[in-house]
Order: C-alpha cells, then sequence, then structure tokens
C-alpha cells in the first residue's frame, strides 16, 4: 500500500503537519510505503487554463516541481492532504495543487461515465487544522474539496479536523485527535 501526503502549510511543524505525521506513523507500522512533499518547498505555478490536458496532452503540460507530485498521486493507494485553514480555506500552495489535478480528468469529463484518468478506488484523508474550536466554522472547506476527489475515483473519503489548535504543539495535547488518527488510519490501511 501507497501512501502519499501532500503538506500545504507553510509552517512544517505546524498541528496539521504533526497531525498528517501521526497519520504516516500509523500507516507506516502497517507496512505501508510512505511518500511525501512540502508544497511551500517546492516551485510550481497553479492551473493556466490552457486545456493542454484536454486537447494534445493526458497530462499537465507545465514542466515544474509539481509535475512530480501529480505522477506521485497516480501511483498511490493514500493520498493525504494537510491544511491548516487561512482566511477560511486551505492554504494557496494547496489550492494550487488541487487546480492542477484538472489534468486528470479527460477532455469529456461533463459526460464521460469515466471521467478521470486516474486508477480507480483511491483514497482520501483530508487533514485540516483550525484556530477556531467552533467546529461549525469552516465546516464547509471539506465538503467542497471532496466533491472534485469523488469525481476523481476516490471512494473511500475521510476528514480529521483539528479544532481549537493554534501554537505548534497544540495537536499533541489532544489525546482525542490522535486517537482519532489512528482509528482512520486502522480503518483505511485494511
Amino acid at each position: 500500500m501507497k501512501v502519499l501526503c501532500l503538506y500545504g502549510s507553510p509552517r512544517v511543524k505546524g498541528n496539521s503537519a504533526t497531525v498528517a505525521n501521526y497519520f504516516l506513523d500509523s500507516c507506516k507500522d502497517k507496512g505501508a510505503e510512505i511518500e511525501s512533499f512540502v508544497l511551500n518547498k517546492l516551485n510550481y505555478r497553479g492551473c493556466q487554463g490552457c486545456m493542454t490536458c484536454k486537447t494534445k496532452l493526458e497530462r499537465c503540460v507545465l514542466k515544474d516541481d509539481l509535475e512530480q507530485v501529480l505522477d506521485a498521486v497516480r501511483d498511490a493507494d493514500i493520498l493525504v492532504l494537510s491544511s491548516p485553514i487561512y482566511y477560511a480555506d486551505i492554504t494557496s500552495q494547496l489550492k494550487g495543487f488541487i487546480d492542477r489535478t484538472f489534468s486528470y480528468l479527460v477532455p469529456d469529463f461533463f459526460t464521460s461515465p469515466n471521467p478521470c484518468r486516474l486508477k480507480p478506488d483511491k483514497k482520501l484523508l483530508m487533514i485540516l487544522s483550525q484556530a477556531q474550536a467552533d467546529d461549525k466554522l469552516f465546516a464547509d472547506v471539506y465538503p467542497k474539496y471532496e466533491m472534485f476527489f469523488k469525481w476523481y475515483g476516490f471512494k473511500n473519503t475521510q476528514v480529521i479536523r483539528a479544532c481549537g489548535v493554534n501554537e505548534p504543539g497544540d495537536a499533541k495535547k489532544r489525546e482525542d485527535l490522535i486517537q482519532k488518527v489512528k482509528d482512520i488510519a486502522k480503518l483505511m490501511i485494511e
């Protein structure tokens, strides 16, 4: 089983990364192969809307650091997207990646019974951390991205929301959060 983690936070020791690392450690303990990228350390552009991936190529035309990430998603069984909530949404680093996943869709994706070029039945875990303790705030973030990944053929999608974590290290103090991570890892790996 291959697990790919994309860290969307510019803070590599922040709470979303901490939660992701707990998940990756649990997967590694169960024998999974782990690969990860810190998106903030990569040099890439967002989708250019050029439509080359629909007219001339079956992949994104841009040649930058995100090319290897897009290829790694093709090989992964589980994709982990980790991000803090900034201004009521995921970070721009993660959003730039998600925009580039448009290249996974076939030209007639609106009408095709198989709209995506990825192998089906991948699994998705989205990890979102936020300083706000109220879990009703920003509850709309995950569903809008989950919709796209279900379109891409991801069947088992999960979310871990770490609410009320602001300072680095806050997630490590939350036994309920750590247990949820372990439970979801067990569910997704088996």
